[in-house]
């Protein structure tokens, strides 16, 4: 049924939303306080949105709607402060509404942006851990010089446990050195790079000097430290919020704490009724931080028994994809999977027909499904969620960081340290840059494992990106066809292009079935990767300058 509105009302309305009289139509100008609450109310309302923002929000003296948005005229803007007071009077109001319906989704109806600025690449892992709700993006170590010095510091995270310890003096001296280090490899390596790679008549000067530096850096990136600094961006809703905020508040690491009730000061500032659970005088979060810590205790003493009766790690490791764990039934599972929207039939029966078809039909299911795609956005239909894979890596810590932003799988690692290796690019083997990149890592190991006996957590700060870290990763099959095909493209870092075609080599292998959902993975190698997309970038900025379309770099 379509709403009615005077002219005056749609007047009102039209500020806040993109049409007055369509059944389609977005929200603008809005608090997410306010948005949140009003999404919430209208899953138990007959009004239209419209209307019910008109009815119980705008014209409701409760809401203190004016006061939120400023006033209805267009030219006038609400005043920052005053917005967040009348937040905070009408506090009891949209609490109220959210609390209401009991359902924790409500948390998801609301969000914000957060920046996180200065903090170690170590805790921005910590940040991006959470998985569903959040899309976080953080400072490329690609594209930008880490050498800068404020004050005549680098930007490393100055951990205050190691700070006030005896190690204070050892831990600075290491970090700095890692600076040194990746500031004077920088000069040289450059050289080198444009000597073994010349640059051609027909190539763009800015693309081949930004594939350069690219290059470059990917080759250094591995001394700098984990305590280095570095910014983040993030998108979340309030129901993500809160489940960080608890995390972080209770997290073993200072700085995690820190990060923690800040982001709760500022996000209280915003979304106040999405994060309130997060304080830690509430109720939710005391029993969050009872319980986190009891588990963390519990199975620290556990893994510290259990763990005791393997050998210690092998310090020299060579980068390792174990493919531990698979559905040897996925192909069924995911050809059952595949006819069941089609099919009147239960999953169970279409699965025992799948596992009795002579392999050729079961072939032309599974191909069904693949045989239209074109690149790898298309997406798969998620029947391939049905076959699941475990794999164990380990790699260099630069590489866990790449592939750690998948998180639409399981995933979980073990404490950084320097006792897996470290990795050297090859670009700096047999050169005389070698020995001093190597150099700053050994040294950078001697510093760890003084500190570790005391302080193992704190003790991560110090290690180098270069050396390996053991994780896994539990994926099922559209995942991973995700995450091989994404992670192995030309402009890639070699490391972690090297885990996503090994991991599709292994599933292809075991499962060959399913190798035609990797048929985008790239499994050649490439020295200057990042060319190819430097070149396609220089080309639409030409393109701009002659035709003075909008400049989007890809």
């Amino acid at each position: 049924m379509q709403e009615e509105f005077t002219p005056a009302q749609e007047r009102i309305l039209e500020r806040f939303v993109t049409n007055t009289k369509e059944n389609v139509f977005a929200l603008r100008n809005l608090p997410e306080v306010l948005k949140g609450a009003l999404f919430s109310r209208y899953s138990r309302s007959t009004l239209g949105l419209r209307e019910l923002l008109l009815k119980e929000f705008i014209l409701n003296e409760e809401t203190a709607f004016q006061a939120i948005t400023g006033r209805m005229v267009e030219t006038e803007e609400s005043d920052g402060q005053e917005q967040m007071l009348a937040i905070q009077r009408a506090q009891n109001f949209y609490d109220r509404i959210l609390d209401g319906y009991g359902d924790d989704s409500i948390g998801e109806l609301g969000g914000a942006h957060l920046a996180v600025e200065n903090v170690s690449m170590l805790a921005a892992k910590v940040l991006e851990d959470s998985r569903i709700g959040g899309s976080p993006l953080e400072k490329s170590t690609r594209y930008v010089y880490f050498d800068q010095k404020i004050n005549g510091d680098y930007l490393f995270y100055r951990e205050p446990v190691l700070m006030t310890s005896a190690y204070r003096d050892r831990y600075l001296d290491t970090c700095n050195n890692l600076f040194d280090s990746y500031s004077k490899l920088i000069p040289p390596l450059t050289e080198i790079m444009e000597e073994r790679f010349p640059r051609t008549a027909d190539l763009s000067s800015a693309a081949y000097a930004a594939s350069v530096r690219a290059k470059v850096l990917d080759c250094l990136r591995g001394l700098l430290p984990a305590s280095t600094l570095t910014n983040m961006g993030m998108f979340a809703n309030g129901r993500f919020y809160e489940n960080l905020l608890q995390r972080l508040c209770s997290h073993s690491l200072a700085e995690t704490q820190e990060i923690g009730r800040s982001a709760h000061a500022e996000l209280s500032k915003v979304i106040p009724s999405f994060v309130r659970r997060a304080e830690s005088s509430h109720r939710h979060y005391k029993s969050y931080v009872e319980f986190s810590e009891g588990m963390r205790s519990s199975l620290a003493a556990l893994s510290s028994h259990y763990g005791a009766k393997f050998p210690t790690a092998d310090a020299s490791m060579d980068p390792v994809v174990k493919l531990i764990a698979w559905e040897k039934e996925g192909p069924t599972k995911v050809a059952a999977a595949l006819l069941f929207a089609g099919s009147s039939a239960s999953l169970r029966d279409l699965e025992e027909l799948c596992r009795t078809l002579p392999p050729n039909e079961l072939e032309a299911i599974l191909e069904a499904a693949a045989a239209g795609r074109e690149n790898r956005r298309h997406k798969s239909p998620r029947a391939l969620e049905h076959a699941e894979f475990t794999f164990e890596i380990v790699a260099d810590f630069g590489a866990f960081r790449d592939l750690h932003r998948h998180r639409m799988l399981t995933q979980e690692r073990q404490l950084l340290t320097c006792n897996l290796g470290y990795y050297v690019p090859s670009e700096l083997c047999d050169t005389s840059l070698e020995e001093l990149y190597r150099e700053a890592l050994d040294r950078a190991k001697e510093a760890y494992e003084e500190m570790a006996r005391e302080f193992p957590e704190e003790a991560q700060y110090v290690v180098p990106m270069a050396y390996n870290i053991r994780w896994y990763f539990h994926a099922n099959l559209r995942a991973l066809q995700w995450l091989c095909e994404l992670r192995s493209v030309a402009a890639g870092h070699s490391q972690y292009r090297y885990v996503a075609q090994e991991m599709a080599k292994q599933v292809m292998k075991v499962v060959p079935q399913f190798a035609r959902f990797f048929k985008f993975v790239d499994f050649d190698g490439y020295e200057l990767g990042r060319l190819g997309q430097e070149v396609r970038i220089a080309q639409k900025r030409a393109l701009t300058r002659t035709t003075g379309e909008v400049d989007v770099q890809s």
